[in-house]
């Protein structure tokens, strides 16, 4: 057992992706953790008020530790009106298909960040991530001050290095294979994840935490043995009997096979990994996140209701096809048999 393993009190060297916006719920989270790995909570879309309740849904279900995870806060990219006209006209047809009213853009188009992390500080978890961006010393400070350990993402080792010097306790690595969104901010790097592993080990001595495409108890031990503390899996939890990941959404995952997944601004307006469909063939000119992101949300919920995944947003990794059924605490110990 590493450091950070006893410093969380795990027994299973596994941390679950957050998976925010349907998959990653309370319940797959509590789960996770009581079977003796890292639950997570994907807080990022998640309202203060939501934030409370879904920890009080995993402390229900589970008296082990467990994380939250938030995007950093970045500033608003410049959105001209010929972008937003561009979007509109991609989706409108789409949304008639679908029986919707016009695309549109609402007011509000992302949570207060300050905000929720107030929500995260009041629950203390035992962890606390985020992705996008770098958090500044008051944040991490605030952390701290309430026992909260702190990782950073990290596509590149520039990354690891800035994430280092702000003084996170833990880096997570994500290399090229994974599945949803990508967490850097520096420039779009695709590293294979043992290589990325590697290259990080070398530029610091912090726990690092190993993700993307890691699907087998072969490939745990692997990155383990790359120089990981911890591995961080969402894709083989996707079709857990505890995920909210919807019926179209698995029934696509059922189907997959290798080769499926792309690369794709076309949901969020941030790059992302996930299954090949219409969205992302057809929508080439998305705005930059978190406009897109807020645009697209009505044309998934719909999609979700009425079993359209050609619609949604059917995050994964490249090894979805290896993914699995059955209970979260099942799809762990096939990853960490023990």
């Amino acid at each position: 057992m590493n450091t950070l393993m006893q410093r969380l009190g795990l027994r299973v060297p596994v941390v679950l992706a957050p998976m925010a916006g349907g998959p990653g719920t309370p319940q797959l989270a509590a789960a996770i953790s009581q079977a003796g790995g890292l639950g997570s909570l994907g807080a990022a879309y998640l309202s203060p008020t939501q934030i409370a309740e879904a920890g009080a849904v995993v402390r229900a279900h589970t008296e082990r530790p467990f994380g939250v995870n938030l995007f950093a806060p970045q500033p608003l990219p410049p959105v001209t009106q010929a972008q937003r006209e561009a979007a509109l006209a991609e989706l409108a047809p789409l949304h008639a298909e679908l029986g919707l009213p016009p695309p549109a853009l609402p007011e509000r188009t992302q949570e207060d960040f300050s905000a929720q992390l107030g929500a995260v500080l009041a629950l203390r978890p035992a962890a606390f991530s985020f992705a996008f961006g770098r958090l500044g010393g008051v944040e991490l400070e605030a952390l701290r001050g309430q026992g909260i350990l702190a990782f950073g993402t990290a596509t590149g080792v520039e990354e690891v290095l800035a994430l280092a010097a702000d003084g996170v306790d833990a880096v997570i690595v994500q290399g090229g294979a994974a599945g949803g969104h990508r967490g850097g901010w520096l420039r779009e790097e695709l590293a294979d994840t043992l290589t990325l592993v590697r290259a990080a080990r070398e530029v610091t001595a912090l726990p690092i935490i190993a993700a993307g495409g890691l699907m087998t108890a072969v490939e745990v031990r692997a990155a383990l043995d790359a120089g990981a503390e911890l591995v961080q899996c969402g894709t083989a939890f996707l079709r857990a009997a505890e995920a909210g990941t919807p019926p179209p959404y698995r029934a696509a995952l059922a189907k997959a096979h290798p080769g499926t997944t792309t690369l794709t601004r076309s949901f969020s307006g941030r790059l992302a990994r996930g299954l090949v469909n219409r969205v992302t063939a057809e929508v080439q000119r998305p705005l930059p996140y978190p406009f897109q992101n807020a645009l697209t949300r009505a044309l998934r919920a719909e999609a979700a209701q009425t079993g359209r995944a050609e619609f949604l947003s059917l995050w994964a990794g490249e090894g979805a096809h290896r993914g699995q059924e059955g209970t979260a605490a099942d799809l762990l110990r096939a990853l960490w048999p023990g």
